[in-house]
């Protein structure tokens, strides 16, 4: 049956509210939980789904992201008909790359056209969340839609930063609004919106006719959530939403938009938890992704605690190739090779592949990318002014420090 569904994930945001993280690789290839990137999320939902024909739809920076699909996502038998395939911008129909989300699509119909399938699911690839998409489809073919939206209940507040929902009681669409400053809330919770996930399951017909009509209009945006969708209820399709429960049916599952350093930064300081919502050690729901063999990661100098010289890890994610080597680690995520120096101070941080943080050192409420070198005896995240001389610091006070940053310290 899952034959029947051809599914796009859309990879190819430059993710700006990300920056720096986002200097020199696309959104979904983005470093997240340790040892994983953030499209490995819709990846591994595609897979444990039994979603097996996968369009990824790259275009801003994204060699890092093609690489790591290379490497860790290989995994498919073309001659069953399997698939994870790359498709680049490549001017097919016109002169443009993609110009919005619906252009994406569009500018790839010749996929349609070879696999011919009934539905079309349509996925972001920067968004953490576990989900089995068999269970929207469904949904959608027991509605009888044309289009159904995935949907999950946030707080008011988010509004600004998504697209919002309005659902009538039969569970049909009757609005779609992106980023509205008052948005419409759910009746009898005034505090709460739908939200959309940007999972979309579209009759494979509807999709190719919408989007061939979108390509014409000069005041489009060619978007699915500012034209695609608000068109489609103007005109009075079947437009369902998914919304997107726990097994009780009664409290929204977890799904996090990490479109912003702060909500990266609280999604990965959320895995730390001593009972974490989000829960990576699900062995019926695995998420799979690019792992290079690693030695296990170590501690050292646990017998030297008279000199403060012990390593010691707590409240903490640590992948593959970490050496603690005499410092202190607290609520903080490793990704693999990263190095913590005797003496130093680590807490309420992510510290991605490579780095190496020097003696002495003390670092806080940071997010230090790849292959940086904290020299011996830095303080970072204890002052907001002198931070801010050297690095990005967000309205929160995160200090974020990019890609391969040569930093000088006396």
């Amino acid at each position: 049956m899952m034959r029947r569904v051809l599914t796009f994930i859309m990879a190819g945001g430059k993710g700006e509210r990300l920056w720096p993280l986002t200097k020199d690789r696309t959104k979904p290839a983005v470093p997240f939980g340790g040892v994983y990137r953030i499209i490995d999320f819709s990846l591994s939902n595609c897979i444990n789904s039994g979603l097996r024909r996968v369009y990824i739809l790259t275009q801003y920076k994204s060699a890092s992201l093609h690489r790591h699909i290379r490497l860790g996502w290989n995994i498919l038998a073309s001659e069953l008909g399997e698939y994870i395939e790359l498709l680049p911008a490549q001017q097919r129909v016109g002169e443009t790359w993609y110009l919005g989300t619906a252009d994406a699509i569009f500018q790839n119909m010749y996929a349609l056209d070879m696999d011919k399938p009934d539905e079309v699911l349509i996925l972001s690839g920067d968004h953490v969340y576990r989900m089995n998409y068999y269970s929207m489809i469904d949904s959608h073919r027991d509605m009888e839609a044309d289009l159904t939206v995935g949907v999950v209940e946030v707080p008011k507040e988010s509004s600004r930063s998504l697209g919002v929902v309005e659902v009538g009681s039969d569970s049909i669409v009757t609005g779609f609004e992106e980023k509205p400053a008052v948005p419409k809330t759910i009746p009898h919770k005034p505090d709460k919106i739908y939200a959309s996930m940007g999972i979309y399951v579209f009759n494979s017909r509807i999709l190719l006719r919408e989007l061939q009509e979108d390509s014409q209009r000069k005041d489009s945006s060619h978007d699915f959530g500012k034209d695609i969708i608000p068109r489609m209820i103007r005109k009075g399709m079947r437009v369902s939403a998914y919304n997107f429960l726990d097994k009780s049916g009664r409290n929204p599952e977890y799904w996090r938009d990490i479109g912003t350093i702060s909500a990266y930064y609280e999604a990965n300081l959320d895995l730390v938890q001593v009972d974490p919502v989000f829960n990576l050690y699900d062995k019926d729901w695995p998420i799979r992704t690019y792992q290079e063999q690693c030695p296990p990661a170590k501690t050292v100098f646990a017998g030297e605690e008279i000199t403060g010289r012990v390593g010691l890890v707590l409240d903490s994610l640590v992948s593959g190739g970490c050496i603690v080597s005499g410092g202190r680690v607290q609520r903080s995520v490793l990704s693999p090779h990263v190095r913590i120096n005797s003496y130093s101070n680590v807490a309420d941080s992510i510290l991605l592949e490579g780095v190496n943080v020097g003696r002495y050192a003390k670092i806080k409420n940071a997010i230090i990318d790849k292959d940086v070198s904290i020299p011996q005896g830095m303080v970072i995240g204890y002052d907001a002014q002198e931070d801010k001389k050297r690095f990005f610091v967000t309205e929160s006070g995160i200090v974020v420090v990019a890609k391969g940053t040569e930093i000088k310290w006396e």
